[in-house]
């Protein structure tokens, strides 16, 4: 079967969904690909912060439907024990990827936008036309928005630069039942990483942390590694401790690259993880991811009226744009990475944020955007 919609979207999770309800908002034929079938838990942070609710909002989607937390103020702990608190900027909410990819899936199903579940094995681009081939047929179409994810497949058939190197990261998450501030969001650093705490709807726990390879490998499971190197941060053992699992083990991914990638390849506008956007430094991946698919969509929106005449300046307007927007929070997200590696550092920070939550505040705002505006 050949389908030739107006835009195909590679990627079901938020950049894709976005995209696709905007699109299909506007009147474009959508066709979504995504691999696995929904419902289903990704491993996330799954905060999201208020700069992205005007956006939702015009998009239709009404979060507080879902009983999010709502979330006010932010704190980080070094290993040592020593923490700092302070007000966000502009807030945010907490909802589970369980629960928020399926509700704009469903509602871009309401568009109208066609969903297949199938695995994409090959993407080409010749005489401004896209092929697609799926494991059961094949689609073509003037536009493709890549929204896969952090790596896939498809990164090896377009030979991405980063897909032949290795990663030093993996990401391990659960959810838990136990006693959390609804209102904070806390990030706590330990050897080798670094565990964002929050609580999302139903007022279960989600604990994410991001951890060096290096590090893991010497331990024999995750309960071992946590014992011996997470516990080391006296808040975060007393959290785990007091919590209980919900999931019967927790989800793990590996290979977690935050290497840098372009906004384009082979023609295709890559939005959300796939552009490599989001860094965990940032501290609200999740808004970034949908802010992108806003970015792309209009820009294909002004090709399909004429505003923008090839595929070429198409292609340069929205590399432009999405540097304008991420270029420095990625950044500035990378630099807090890579300090908080060294235990010197995060204590002098940590301490000096203590006393000054003002400073605190200040690098928070350094990675985080604007209420998003809508044309």
């Amino acid at each position: 079967m050949r389908v030739n919609p107006d835009v195909l979207i590679i990627g079901g999770g938020l950049a894709g969904l976005a995209g696709a309800l905007h699109l299909s908002k506007k009147g474009l034929n959508v066709t979504l690909i995504e691999k696995s079938p929904y419902l289903r838990h990704k491993v996330c942070g799954e905060y999201i912060s208020n700069e992205i609710l005007p956006y939702l909002q015009w998009l239709g989607i009404n979060v507080s439907e879902l009983q999010p937390s709502y979330i006010s103020n932010f704190e980080f702990s070094a290993e040592n024990g020593k923490t700092a608190r302070t007000k966000l900027p502009l807030g945010g909410f907490g909802i589970s990827r369980y629960t928020l990819d399926n509700f704009l899936y469903e509602k871009a199903l309401e568009n109208g936008c066609t969903v297949i579940i199938e695995n994409v094995t090959n993407v080409s681009f010749d005489d401004n036309i896209f092929t697609v081939k799926t494991s059961q047929q094949v689609l073509t179409s003037r536009i493709v928005l890549g929204a896969y994810g952090k790596r896939s497949n498809i990164d090896q058939v377009l030979a991405r630069n980063f897909i032949a190197k290795k990663s030093p990261w993996l990401a391990v998450k659960g959810h838990y039942t136990g006693e959390f501030d609804n209102s904070l969001v806390a990030l706590h650093n330990f050897q080798g990483g670094y565990c964002g705490v929050s609580v999302v709807e139903k007022n279960i726990i989600n604990i994410c942390y991001l951890a060096d390879y290096e590090t893991f490998k010497k331990y024999k499971n995750i309960d071992d590694y946590q014992k011996e190197v997470v516990f080391k941060n006296k808040k975060l053992r007393s959290i785990f401790e007091s919590s209980t699992p919900v999931f019967e083990k927790p989800l793990t991914i590996s290979q977690i690259s935050f290497d840098k990638k372009s906004p384009v390849e082979n023609h295709i506008l890559m939005i959300g993880d796939t552009a490599g956007l989001i860094h965990p430094m940032c501290g609200n991946g999740m808004a970034m991811a949908i802010h992108s698919a806003k970015i792309a969509a209009e820009l294909v929106l002004d090709f399909y009226s004429g505003k923008i005449e090839s595929h070429i300046l198409l292609e340069k307007k929205y590399t432009k744009e999405w540097k304008k927007h991420f270029s420095r929070r990625l950044f500035i997200g990378r630099l807090l990475a890579n300090a908080l590696t060294y235990k010197t550092f995060t204590s002098i920070m940590t301490t000096a944020t203590a006393s000054m939550p003002f400073l605190l505040s200040k690098i928070i705002r350094q990675t985080h955007g604007s209420p998003i505006t809508i044309n």
